[in-house]
């Protein structure tokens, strides 16, 4: 069985026949440039101290610096690093941003520590990488189970090591600390942007059936979005499960409900299985969860037309064929859910600038973004007759090529 780094490069792999690239541009894409690991020693509430296993990869630099986020999480590991370090490359490719691909991680359970201990792992993680990182060399942000005020935390670590003020290192932050307007819904509202144009580009109707597997953030947000546009939501999930009505979700009752972290099921809707959410009769499904989610396993019972990819790597390569070969359009992760990292550039260059935008601005300025990018795929999948996924590949390794090639 392939890893999950193998799967990554073998997407890559189908995108070649497409792009005249060199043997010697092929090996660079294909192996991460560099990776730093590190165990981190922090002292728990109780006075003991828990070692944990840290990972920072650098992918690529041929297009800028290392550009991606850092989890926390139980299942973290240096396969999956590396495959998210690869997929962002090639998000960044995509989009046109001057930016190569990076992805960090830390091995644990946030549920089970503290704010004063989740702390000291952020102070520690930067600790251990402050010379691998930098605003020049690798911007961080958040991912899984991080966020704005423990990018504040690392912000500050960095500056303290590096005795000055570098609000440009890490992206991702309270707006009090440099972050930019519309950085926490960005990642939805891009997705959303590209839900619009596929949905043109596609003519599957105005009023759609939506099932959205995930309600952190970028699904609950999603969703909200959806659910304004007058599309019917009908199913969500979080990691305890999830609810389903066929005749449509009450999104805001349900947004409260998260707010009070608590699980979606407490709204007293049938439940359903993250499993079952996938598999439901709809227009659209919206994987915002984890990675593996579509598989082998179930590929073949998805009936929704339009699979957004608003999670990374929800769906393994041979699944991502069979829905293909069935006429699901996937409109690929590294496209879909791009909007985060677009606004983290724009937090990047206004950090840089010492010039900061209203959130409309932000706004309109991903919203062009998303429609070039969601343009120039469509027309290289038309172009090539291949499917959203390998079209984007192209789009990416064009610019790959030029920025290694020249050099």
């Amino acid at each position: 069985m392939a890893t999950l780094y193998e799967d990554a490069v073998a997407q890559i792999k189908k995108a070649y026949p497409y792009v005249t690239l060199t043997d010697g541009t092929k090996k660079i894409i294909e192996v991460p440039k560099e990776m730093l690991f590190a165990n981190l020693a922090v002292k728990r509430d109780d006075n003991s101290t828990e070692v944990l296993p840290a990972w920072r990869v650098h992918h690529s630099n041929a297009l800028g610096p290392c550009k991606g986020g850092i989890r926390f999480h139980p299942d973290v590991c240096e396969e999956e690093v590396k495959s998210l370090g690869l997929w962002m490359t090639f998000k960044c490719a995509v989009m046109g941003l001057p930016y190569g691909g990076g992805k960090g991680g830390v091995k644990f359970d946030p549920k089970k520590y503290s704010q004063r201990e989740m702390e000291a792992v952020s102070r520690a993680y930067v600790r251990a990488m402050a010379d691998f990182v930098g605003p020049d060399k690798d911007v961080p942000a958040p991912d899984v189970y991080t966020n704005s005020t423990i990018m504040a935390w690392m912000l500050d670590e960095y500056n303290t090591i590096k005795r000055g003020s570098f609000p440009a290192f890490i992206t991702g932050k309270p707006e009090g600390a440099g972050g930019s307007k519309g950085r926490g819904v960005a990642t939805a509202l891009g997705g959303f942007y590209v839900f619009q144009d596929a949905v043109k580009a596609l003519g599957l109707g105005e009023k759609l059936t939506v099932a959205v597997q995930g309600f952190g953030n970028a699904g609950m947000h999603m969703a909200k979005y959806l659910h304004e546009a007058g599309h019917t939501i009908i199913a969500v999930s979080d990691s305890h499960g999830g609810i389903y009505n066929k005749d449509g979700l009450n999104i805001p009752k349900l947004m409260d409900i998260k707010k009070q972290d608590k699980p979606v099921k407490d709204s007293r809707e049938k439940t359903i299985t993250n499993e079952e959410l996938l598999t439901l009769q709809c227009d659209v499904l919206v994987p915002a969860a984890l990675e593996n989610q579509i598989t082998v396993k179930n590929a073949a019972n998805i009936k929704a037309k339009l699979v957004l990819e608003l999670a990374n790597g929800p769906t393994t390569l041979e699944a991502d064929e069979m829905l293909n070969k069935k006429g699901v359009t996937v409109i690929p992760d590294i496209l879909a859910n791009a909007g985060g990292v677009t606004v983290s550039y724009f937090e990047w260059v206004q950090n840089r600038m010492g010039y900061y935008w209203s959130e409309q601005e932000v706004f309109e300025k991903l919203k062009v973004k998303m429609a070039e990018s969601f343009s120039q795929v469509h027309q290289a999948g038309k172009q090539h007759k291949i499917s959203m996924r390998t079209a984007a590949y192209v789009v990416a390794l064009e610019r790959l090529k030029a920025a290694i090639e020249s050099k």
